[in-house]
């Protein structure tokens, strides 16, 4: 079987995966981290950068390397550990956190400005539709490039492209001074802040959904998957940065248009008001909303796709449930369902980083099955003091700890634990081998 792809196809695909990535998260937190970095933009946004986008890619690449499956990747954990930890990602990825977001964001930016008095009957009808929307296009997994990658991201890219065309040629205001960690700290701000895209999280499972999409085009080889899909990864690495440096710069220059707003929506609301006048919140709602949707789209499909492989239920019918789950879950509200997810975030973040670590080093590993219990036993047990710190929790006893007083207590141990396991675990035998 021939196994090539033409030219259309491969950016197909890397616009299909960028666009499951450009969701809620990447919409709404640049905006607001721009104009707090204000003149600190430049090491901020780098920090963002680094998890927003450098992550991303580099755990697709860790999956395409890996053999494009969480099993390859997770081959020398115990399995139900393994389940376990993709388990948590799906359910913080899918129906808990990152799939009803998508539909609130869409609301609260692209619906409620429409109204003179929004009340909740109008979150609850449109999260009933905008998720029954979304699992129709989930609903068969073979076309989800046809869809995607070819028609919805194409549309949706040009509206960025016109957005951040007006926001560099015409920027609505000055950069003013930085404030609270954007002033002492801001690169490390910046990265923290990129947790909250979950595009991490989105990557390990992203991948496979990919690898499941090539297989549908004729695509089995490993070596032409792992090729295709780090093609893919670049090209929604390259779509990501281009919107975060575009929302970065218009958050950083949105002081007058949007003063004294408190999250990234309202921010980008009155910004693209500003530029384009009454029409304003059109171009933005179509833009937000096909985000939201291409990206809602990818996390019930990735999210069906695998709990149909753990039960005896059928894809079609997790489409249903996820969906349903999405829809009631979006009714909590944009605050509630953000603060609730950051604890959650800085406990597994860390977890997922590891393992992707891992991924890299594992030929340097002296015994791999041992070294990737410790190393993720070892990030998750400090990543979990962040998250305690995060929770608010009183855990000052670690303060002594290297990064722990900027939300990034487990680096170090982490990284202590993969330069070990390169050593420990090694037999004698093969110890003989490199003396010889």
């Amino acid at each position: 079987m021939k196994q090539t792809l033409k030219t259309t196809d491969i950016i197909a695909v890397g616009f299909m995966l960028f666009a499951f990535f450009l969701g809620a998260g990447n919409i709404i937190f640049p905006p607001l981290a721009g104009q707090l970095a204000g003149e600190n933009l430049l090491p901020a946004m780098t920090g963002f950068l680094l998890t927003a986008v450098g992550l991303p890619l580099i755990t697709i690449i860790a999956v395409a390397v890996a053999g494009g499956s969480w099993e390859h990747l997770t081959k020398d954990l115990p399995k139900k550990a393994a389940t376990l930890i993709a388990v948590l990602i799906f359910i913080i990825i899918g129906p808990a956190f990152a799939a009803p977001r998508t539909g609130l964001v869409a609301y609260e930016m692209a619906i409620r400005p429409f109204f003179a008095d929004a009340a909740q009957i109008h979150l609850t009808i449109f999260s009933i539709l905008f998720f029954a929307v979304a699992m129709s296009f989930a609903w068969s997994q073979g076309k989800l490039i046809d869809v995607i990658g070819k028609v919805l991201t194409p549309v949706l890219f040009v509206g960025l492209i016109v957005l951040a065309g007006a926001v560099f040629i015409d920027p609505q205001g000055e950069m003013i001074a930085p404030v609270g960690e954007y002033l002492s700290q801001p690169l490390t701000k910046g990265f923290l802040e990129g947790y909250n895209t979950m595009d991490t999280f989105g990557s390990l499972m992203f991948g496979m959904l990919i690898v499941d999409a090539l297989r549908k085009k004729g695509i089995t080889e490993q070596a032409a998957t792992t090729k295709y899909l780090i093609s893919a990864a670049f090209i929604a690495a390259a779509g990501l940065a281009f919107v975060y440096i575009s929302l970065f710069y218009l958050g950083a220059t949105s002081a007058t248009v949007a003063a004294g707003a408190d999250n990234g929506g309202a921010i980008l609301s009155q910004y693209v008001q500003a530029l384009f006048g009454p029409y304003g919140q059109i171009v933005l709602s179509v833009i937000v909303l096909l985000a939201c949707l291409t990206t809602a789209i990818g996390l019930i499909s990735a999210c069906s796709d695998y709990f149909s492989s753990l039960t005896s239920i059928s894809y079609q019918k997790w489409v249903v449930i996820i969906g349903v789950a999405c829809a009631v879950v979006a009714n909590v509200g944009l605050a509630q369902l953000i603060s609730l997810s950051v604890p959650v975030l800085f406990a597994l973040y860390p977890v997922a980083i590891a393992l992707v670590a891992l991924t890299f080093t594992r030929k340097y590993l002296a015994n791999p099955k041992l070294a990737y219990r410790v190393v993720i036993l070892v990030s998750l047990a400090f990543a979990m003091i962040d998250a305690a710190k995060v929770a608010g929790i009183d855990v000052s006893a670690f303060n002594a700890l290297p990064l722990f007083s900027v939300g990034m207590g487990w680096v170090m141990p982490t990284f202590v634990a993969i330069v070990c396991m390169c050593f420990i675990g090694r037999s004698d035998q093969s110890l003989e081998q490199e003396a010889a």
